[in-house]
C-alpha cells in the first residue's frame, strides 16, 4: 500500500477500506484525553516542590519522603505496556474512565493521608491508575483521526507533554503559594478531584468504543517478565539519592536479561500464532517506530533532568522561592506549547527533518543559558536565560510532538495501545535516568567545589549529551528517508509479515 507522499518526506495515511468514519465529537473528546493526561504527567514533578514540607509535616525521613516521587514514576513505568495491550483486547474507553476515576480517588487519598506511610501508599496506586491512562491517550488519538488531523492531534498531545514536564515546579510553587499554613501541601492533590470528575462525566459522553478485537488473552508470562525487567531497571535509578544505584547496581544486568528473554518469549509466541504482550514486529515491520523510540528515550533524559537541576540552582543557590524557581524556567514551556501545536501541522510535510531542527535548537539554547547562567551577574542572569530558554521551549516543541507522530503514524489501530505504552515506557526510563543522574552529578560537582554555577554548567552539559545522542538518531533517520524511495508500510502487513522481517 501507498500514500502520496511530499517532497520533503511527509506521508499522507491512507485509510481506504479500513472502515474509518470520523466521529463528529472526535475534537472535544481529544480535549477529555488531554486534561488527563496532563494530570498525569504534571504529577510526576509538581510534588517535588513541596517534598520538604510534606517531610515536616508528617515527621517522615529523607528515604521515606523520597517515595513519594519515586514510587509514583516507577508504578506509572510498569502499568504501560501492560495497560496499552488491555486497551487493544477489550475496551480502551472503558479502561481510560476507570483509570481516570481511580486517579481521582487516589488523588484524594494522597490528600487526606495522616502519615507518610498511606501517603506513599496512595502514591503508588496514583501511579499505578496513571499508568493505565496514559497509553489509552495516544491510542484514542489514533483510533479517532487520520492523515493530517492525526498529526494535528498529536500536536496537541505533544504540546501537553512538554508542558506537564516543564510547568510541574511552577504550579506546584503556585499551589503553595496560595494554599495557606503546612498543611497546604495537600491542595497539590486536592486540585485534582474536581477536574479529574468533570473529565470522567464528559469522557463517558464523548469518548468512542472500541471493537473488542476477539484476542483478549493478555500473555501472563510476558506481563511478568516485562514488569520485572522494568523493576529492576527503575529501582535503582528512583532511589539514586539513598545510594540506590552503588547498592542496587546488579539490577542492571539483572533487568537486561530479563528484558532479553522477554523478547525470545514475545518472538516464540509470533512464531507460534498466540498474542503477544508487544508485538515484536513493532520494531521490525513497522517504519520509523524503533528509532522514534530511541530518540524518544534519549530526549527524555536530558530533558527531565534538566527541570531538577534548575529548581537546584535557583532554590538553593540563588535562594529563590518555589514559586520564583518556576517561573524563571516558564518561558521554555510557553515556547514549547506554542510549537508543538504548530509542528503537528507541519509534520506531514517536513517529516523527520522538524524533528533534527528541534533538537539543534534545544542543545544550541539550553547550551547558551548554561553559559549566561555560568557567566552574567547572579542578579541578571535568570533574565538574561529567559529569551533563551522560550527559544529552547520552540525547540523542544518541534521535538517531542513530530516525533510521536512519526514514531506511531504508521502502527495499526489494533496495536496502538501496546505501541503507545512502549514509546512511553522508554521516555519514563529516559526520564528516570535522568533525573537520578543529573541532580547527582549537581550535587558531586558541588561537594567538591562548592561552586553552584558550575554544578548547574556541568549537569547541563551531561543533559546535552543525551539529546545530541539522540539529534545523530534524528539525522540518521532523516538521511536515510531522503535516500530511500518513499514508501508506506500497510498496517495489515504486520499482522502477516514473518517475525524476522525488516523494513527496508
Amino acid at each position: 500500500m501507498t500514500a502520496s507522499t511530499s517532497a520533503t518526506g511527509g506521508r499522507e495515511p491512507d485509510t481506504r477500506g479500513d472502515g474509518y468514519e470520523p466521529d463528529p465529537r472526535r475534537w472535544r473528546a481529544l480535549w477529555v484525553t488531554l486534561v488527563a493526561g496532563f494530570m498525569s504527567l504534571l504529577d510526576v514533578t509538581i510534588v517535588a516542590v513541596a517534598l520538604p514540607t510534606v517531610q515536616q509535616d508528617l515527621h517522615a525521613s529523607p528515604a521515606q519522603v523520597q517515595w513519594v516521587v519515586s514510587g509514583y514514576a516507577l508504578t506509572f513505568a510498569l502499568a504501560l505496556v501492560t495497560a496499552g495491550r488491555l486497551g487493544d483486547a477489550l475496551d480502551r474507553r472503558r479502561i481510560f474512565l476507570l483509570a481516570l476515576g481511580g486517579f481521582v480517588v487516589f488523588s484524594a487519598a494522597c490528600g487526606a493521608a495522616p502519615d507518610i506511610t498511606l501517603l506513599v501508599a496512595a502514591r503508588l496506586a496514583q501511579g499505578l491508575a496513571a499508568g493505565f491512562m496514559a497509553p489509552q491517550n495516544s491510542a484514542l488519538i489514533q483510533q479517532m483521526f487520520r492523515g493530517a488531523e492525526r498529526g494535528r492531534a498529536f500536536g496537541f498531545f505533544g504540546a501537553t507533554v512538554g508542558i506537564s514536564s516543564a510547568a510541574g515546579p511552577i504550579t506546584g510553587g503556585a499551589i503553595l503559594a496560595l494554599a495557606s499554613g503546612d498543611q497546604g501541601w495537600r491542595w497539590i492533590f486536592y486540585v485534582n478531584v474536581p477536574i479529574g470528575v468533570l473529565a470522567v462525566l464528559l469522557g463517558r459522553r464523548l469518548l468512542p468504543r472500541t471493537e473488542r478485537s476477539g484476542r483478549g488473552r493478555v500473555d501472563l508470562p510476558g506481563v511478568l517478565l516485562l514488569g520485572l525487567g522494568v523493576l529492576a531497571l527503575m529501582c535503582p535509578l528512583v532511589l539514586a539519592e539513598s545510594g540506590g544505584i552503588e547498592r542496587l547496581w546488579w539490577l542492571f544486568p539483572a533487568g537486561a536479561a530479563l528484558l532479553t528473554v522477554f523478547t525470545w518469549w514475545q518472538r516464540r509466541l509470533v512464531a507460534r500464532g498466540a498474542q503477544p504482550l508487544l508485538d515484536p514486529r513493532l520494531f521490525t515491520t513497522v517504519r520509523g517506530y524503533a528509532i522514534g523510540a530511541g530518540i524518544g528515550t534519549l530526549y527524555f533524559v536530558g530533558f527531565s533532568g534538566v527541570w531538577l537541576v534548575f529548581a537546584l540552582f535557583y532554590q538553593r543557590g540563588l535562594d529563590f522561592s518555589p514559586l520564583r524557581s518556576g517561573l524563571a524556567v516558564t518561558p521554555f514551556a510557553l515556547g514549547s506549547a506554542s510549537a508543538a501545536v504548530v509542528s503537528g501541522r507541519l509534520v506531514e510535510r517536513y517529516g523527520r527533518l522538524l524533528t533534527v531542527c528541534g533538537l539543534a535548537g534545544v542543545i544550541a539554547c539550553l547550551g547558551g543559558t548554561a553559559l549566561l547562567l555560568r557567566l552574567a551577574p547572579l542578579d541578571l542572569a535568570p533574565w538574561a536565560a529567559a529569551p533563551v530558554l522560550f527559544l529552547g521551549g520552540v525547540g523542544g516543541g518541534l521535538v517531542v510532538s513530530p516525533n510521536i507522530t512519526m514514531t506511531l503514524r504508521d502502527v495499526p489501530v489494533r496495536m496502538a495501545g501496546a505501541a503507545g505504552g512502549a514509546l512511553q515506557t522508554g521516555q519514563r526510563l529516559g526520564a528516570a535516568l535522568g533525573t537520578a543522574a543529573l541532580p547527582g552529578l549537581f550535587y558531586l560537582v558541588l561537594g567538591r567545589a562548592g561552586d553552584y554555577r558550575g554544578a548547574l554548567v556541568t549537569a547541563l552539559g551531561a543533559a546535552l549529551a543525551g539529546m545530541a545522542a539522540s539529534l545523530a538518531l534524528a539525522v540518521f533517520d532523516w538521511r536515510r528517508d531522503r535516500r530511500r524511495k518513499p514508501h508506506r508500510t500497510c498496517p495489515d502487513e504486520v499482522a502477516n509479515a514473518p517475525v524476522h522481517a525488516r523494513h527496508t
